[in-house]
C-alpha cells in the first residue's frame, strides 16, 4: 500500500469516529456539536477533492504530493486509458449551421445621401462633344486624383515628354496648389529631367527648403515640398510620360509607392492602348464615310459648284481643321485660284477666287514640287500661304497636299488648324493616298471643261454652245444688214414642271431637253442658227425672215410640243414652252438683240407660259 492510500484511509476513519461519538454520549451539546464537525468535515472533503481534481491533482495537500507522479505518463503505470463521453450526440457548430453574428461590430454613422454621392462618382459621364484627347483627359485626371486621395499627396502631376524637341509638358494635374506653371520644361539637372535620362523611378525623403525651387521646377512660387516620386511611362518601349507625387511631409514615400504607382502606369498604358485603338477604328470609319460621301453614284460631278461642295463635305471628316482652302486649276485661263474657302473661325482670312503666287508661297511650292507641304508652327517663320498680297491673322499649323493624276497637278487642297503641331506624317501618308480618287474627278472634269471650250457645240444638245452661237449670229447679223435682209431671233424656254417632275424617281430634265431639241432641229432650215444658251433655253435665228413669220413657226412648234408625249421611266407626260421674238433687221449688236427678245419671253412667262410673244 502506498502513501497515498494510506491518507486516503486515515482521512476516511475520522468520519466513524465521529459517528460513535452521537451514539455514546446523551448530551445534547455535544451531539450537535459532532454533527456539525462531520458536515462541515465531510463538505471540506467534497468540494477540497472536487477542486484538486479540476486542477489535475489527486491529494488535499499539495505540499504531500510527488510531483514526480504526475508527469509520469501512463506508459509508465503500464496503462491505457480514454475519455468516454455521457452522449454521442455532441452540440457542435459546423460550416452549415454557422451564422456571423454582427451584434458586436462597430458601426459608422452613414450619412443619407450615401447612395446618391456614391452614384454621383461612379456613374459620371464622360462631357459631351469631346474628341479623343479629352476623354484621355478626362480618365487621367480621374486616375491622378485616386493617386493623390491615397498616397494624402500635395500634388499629383502628369507630363508628356516630346523626345524629338526633348520637352516635358503638364498634361494634366490634381493639387491642393495653385501655382503651377503650365509651360513646356526643359531638360536640365533637375529632378524631373533625371527620371527621363535614365529611365528610372526616383524617389526622394528629404528635399531642403533651399534646394526645393531647383529641384522641383512645376511651381512658380516654393510649396515646402519635402517629399517627391516620380515614375517614367514607356509605351512600345519608348519613355513617352511621367507622373510625380509629392508631399510636404519628410519619408511620405518608399519603395512600395514606386511600386503602387508601376501598377498605375500599366493601368495608363493599356488605357492609351485602348483608346489608340478605339480612335484609330473611329478615326478610320469617318475617313471612309468621307470618301464614300464625295464618290456616291447620287453625286452630280457636272455642276462646279456641287463639285466643290462635295469636296469641303467629305474634307471635314477626314482631319481636324479650322480653315479649309481648295485651290483649283482653271484650265481655260490656266492660273491657280480659290474656288472654295470656309473659316470657322472669326479671324482674317483669305476670299475665294485668289489668284495664287507660285513664288514665294507654301502652295505655290506645293504646287511646283508636286509635294505636300507641312508647317508645324506658322507663327515660326514668314510663311506666305496663298498670295503675297494675303492678310491673315491666322496662326498655327498648316497642310498642303497636292491633287497630282498621270503627273499633272488639278489642285491644292489647304488644311489649316489654329493648335499647333496638329498633323502628323501618318495625316499626309493618308491624305495623299486616298486624294487620289479627288484627284482622278477633278481631272475628269476640268478635261471636259477644256474640250467644251475648244468645241462649238452643246455635248448635250448638240446644239450650238452660248458662246458659238453668239459668235455666229454677230456674223450673220452683220451680212444681214450688209445684204439689206430681214432677221429675228426667237428664244425657246422649256416651261417650269414641277408637278411633273414629283411623279417620276429621277431627273426628267435630260430627256425633256433631248426631245425638245430634236424637235426644234427638225423644223428649221440651212439658213437658221440653233443654239443653247441656257439650262433651259435654246435660241434661233432666222435670216432673211421677218418677225411675222417667225411667230407662225413658233406658234407651230409650241403646239407640236406641247401635245408630243414623252416617256419617262415608266410614265408618259407632256411638256410645255414659251417663246420670245425680236426683230434682227439693220442690228448687229448680238447681245441686244438677245437681250430685246429675253424681254418678249419674260412677257410670255408671265402669262403662264405655254405662249408665244413678239418684240418689233
Amino acid at each position: 500500500m502506498d502513501r497515498r492510500q494510506k491518507k486516503r484511509i486515515l482521512i476516511f476513519l475520522l468520519v466513524p469516529i465521529l459517528a460513535v461519538i452521537l451514539f455514546i454520549t446523551d448530551d445534547l451539546l455535544i451531539r450537535v456539536i459532532t454533527i456539525i464537525l462531520i458536515i462541515i468535515y465531510v463538505a471540506f472533503i467534497i468540494f477540497l477533492r472536487d477542486s484538486v481534481r479540476f486542477q489535475g491533482g489527486y491529494s488535499i495537500s499539495e505540499e504531500d504530493e510527488d510531483l514526480e507522479s504526475f508527469s509520469a505518463s501512463p506508459s509508465e503505470y503500464e496503462e491505457s486509458f480514454k475519455i468516454v463521453s455521457k452522449t454521442k450526440d455532441v452540440e457542435v457548430i459546423t460550416d452549415e449551421t454557422y451564422t456571423p453574428d454582427f451584434s458586436q461590430t462597430k458601426t459608422t454613422l452613414i450619412p443619407p445621401d450615401l447612395k446618391e454621392k456614391f452614384e454621383e462618382i461612379a456613374y459620371e459621364q464622360l462631357p459631351k462633344g469631346v474628341g479623343h484627347d479629352e476623354q484621355f483627359t478626362f480618365v487621367l485626371e480621374k486616375m491622378l486624383t485616386v493617386i493623390k486621395e491615397a498616397y494624402n499627396a500635395h500634388t499629383a502631376i502628369f507630363f508628356w515628354y516630346n523626345q524629338k524637341k526633348e520637352k516635358l509638358t503638364v498634361e494634366k494635374y490634381v493639387s491642393v496648389s495653385e501655382d503651377i506653371t503650365r509651360r513646356k520644361f526643359d531638360i536640365e539637372d533637375d529632378i524631373l529631367s533625371k527620371i527621363v535620362q535614365s529611365g528610372e523611378p526616383e524617389l526622394l525623403s528629404e528635399i531642403p527648403s533651399a534646394a526645393e525651387t531647383d529641384v522641383i521646377r512645376y511651381y512658380s512660387t516654393a510649396q515646402s515640398i519635402r517629399s517627391f516620386v516620380g515614375v517614367p511611362l514607356f509605351y512600345d518601349k519608348t519613355l513617352i510620360a511621367i507622373i510625380a507625387v509629392d508631399s510636404k511631409d519628410e519619408d511620405a514615400f518608399g519603395i512600395e509607392t514606386i511600386y503602387a504607382l508601376g501598377r498605375f502606369v500599366r493601368v495608363i498604358t493599356m488605357i492609351i492602348s485602348i483608346f489608340e485603338e478605339r480612335h484609330s477604328d473611329t478615326l478610320t470609319q469617318q475617313r471612309m464615310k468621307g470618301i464614300m460621301k464625295f464618290i456616291a453614284p447620287e453625286n452630280n460631278y457636272e455642276d462646279e459648284i456641287e463639285l466643290f461642295r462635295l469636296m469641303h463635305i467629305s474634307a471635314e471628316t477626314m482631319v481636324a481643321w479650322d480653315a479649309f482652302v481648295f485651290v483649283y486649276y482653271q484650265p481655260v485661263e490656266k492660273c491657280f485660284v480659290t474656288k472654295k474657302v470656309v473659316n470657322n473661325t472669326s479671324l482674317k482670312y483669305i476670299g475665294e477666287s485668289l489668284e495664287i503666287d507660285l513664288r514665294g508661297t507654301v502652295v505655290g511650292k506645293s504646287i511646283r514640287t508636286g509635294l505636300p507641304v507641312k508647317i508645324d508652327d506658322t507663327a515660326a517663320g514668314n510663311y506666305t500661304r496663298f498670295s503675297k498680297s494675303e492678310d491673315l491673322s491666322f496662326d498655327g499649323s498648316f497642310l498642303a497636299i497636292p491633287l497630282i493624276y498621270n503627273k499633272q497637278i488639278y489642285g491644292v487642297i489647304c488644311f489649316e488648324h489654329l493648335k499647333k503641331n496638329a498633323y502628323t506624317n501618318q495625316d499626309v501618308q493618308f491624305l495623299k493616298n486616298s486624294f487620289n480618287i479627288f484627284s482622278y474627278i477633278i481631272y475628269s472634269y476640268s478635261t471636259r471643261k477644256l474640250l467644251e471650250s475648244l468645241t462649238a457645240v452643246d455635248l448635250e444638245t448638240r446644239s450650238l454652245n452660248e458662246k458659238t452661237f453668239k459668235e455666229r449670229l454677230s456674223a450673220d447679223l452683220f451680212k444681214a444688214k450688209e445684204l439689206r435682209v430681214q432677221g429675228a431671233v426667237a428664244l425657246i424656254r422649256i416651261d417650269d414642271f414641277l408637278e411633273q417632275e414629283s411623279l417620276f424617281d429621277g431627273d426628267p430634265l435630260p430627256k425633256v431637253l433631248m426631245t425638245v431639241a430634236k424637235t426644234i432641229a427638225k423644223e428649221m432650215t440651212p439658213l437658221n442658227l440653233f443654239g443653247r444658251l441656257e439650262e433651259k433655253i435654246f435660241a434661233v435665228y432666222f435670216f432673211n425672215s421677218d418677225s411675222k413669220k417667225v411667230f407662225v413657226w413658233a406658234e407651230k412648234l409650241r403646239i407640236k410640243i406641247a401635245r408630243k408625249p414623252i416617256a419617262i421611266v415608266s410614265k408618259q407626260s407632256t411638256y410645255t414652252i414659251s417663246i420670245g421674238i425680236a426683230s434682227t433687221t439693220k442690228k448687229v449688236d448680238a447681245i441686244a438683240v438677245i437681250e430685246k427678245a429675253n424681254l418678249a419671253l419674260q412677257k410670255a412667262i408671265e402669262k403662264g407660259g405655254n405662249s408665244v410673244q413678239n418684240i418689233n
